[in-house]
């Protein structure tokens, strides 16, 4: 149902370094990109993220309440995911582990503060 996610940011390049590691781990490289945008995904792949400078000019500011979630394939993926996103400078918003029988999460802040989640749900 959703095609994609987009977050603002205020300094793009340091913003797209974080995002090229995190999506590396997670098996997908950058789809589009302009001046002041970028995307991540595979075309008819599942909804991508992107990352943009506002539009009207104004600072990106972050949603109270709002998160993005990468989907991952294994408890142990979401491990790998966590910790390079803490090796390049995220803030801790909930150590990766597991949150009942059958869901298992990290969550944490990109640079400029969105909250981001990677997580595994046993299927079936």
């Amino acid at each position: 149902m959703i095609g994609y996610v987009t977050l603002g940011t205020n300094d793009l390049k340091r913003a797209a370094a974080f995002y090229d590691e995190i999506c590396k781990e997670l098996g997908c490289g950058r789809m589009m990109e302009s001046g002041t945008f970028i995307a991540w995904g595979k075309p008819d792949g599942g909804a991508g993220v992107g990352l943009t400078k506002p539009y009207d000019g104004n600072a990106a500011t972050v949603g109270n309440g709002v998160m993005v979630a990468f989907q991952c394939a294994s408890p142990e993926q979401v491990d790998r995911v966590y910790a390079k996103a803490m090796a390049l400078g995220a803030r801790d918003e909930g150590k990766a582990g597991p949150r009942g029988d059958d869901f298992y999460a990290g969550y944490f802040r990109d640079p400029d503060g969105n909250k981001l989640n990677a997580f595994w749900m046993k299927q079936g």
